[in-house]
């Protein structure tokens, strides 16, 4: 091994909005914090999604290879109508795209996740 695991960093253009937006859909809490920089965890030593605050963000634009997504967030739920219901309620927008497993939306800041039935 050549080192650990210590973050997800997604760029976005106001961190405060983004990390109240995953913390909602993950369950996760404020480790660190500052104008330009939030992160949030299960604990301060764990593995962590970050907020990095860029002056413009560039959206990906799925499907589209000319914007690509880059990467993405898949978060495993119950049951996706309650799921997609609460995460269009926090400022996610849907992308009309999935199966009966899976949803595909964007976060408030652009980035796609999707909601995948566990």
């Amino acid at each position: 091994m050549i080192g650990k695991w210590h973050a997800l960093v997604l760029d976005c253009e106001d961190p405060d909005r983004l990390a109240g937006f995953y913390q909602e859909l993950l369950g996760m809490i404020r480790v660190e914090e500052d104008p330009d920089w939030i992160t949030i965890g299960d604990a301060a030593d764990r593995p962590a999604v970050a907020f990095q605050r860029v002056d413009r963000l560039v959206k990906p634009q799925w499907p589209d290879a000319e914007h690509p997504q880059q990467m993405h967030v898949d978060v495993m739920v119950p049951d996706l109508d309650a799921a997609e219901a609460r995460v269009l309620a926090l400022g996610a927008a849907s992308l009309g795209a999935g199966t009966g497993s899976f949803r595909v939306y964007t976060d408030p800041a652009g980035h796609p996740f999707c909601l995948v039935l566990s």
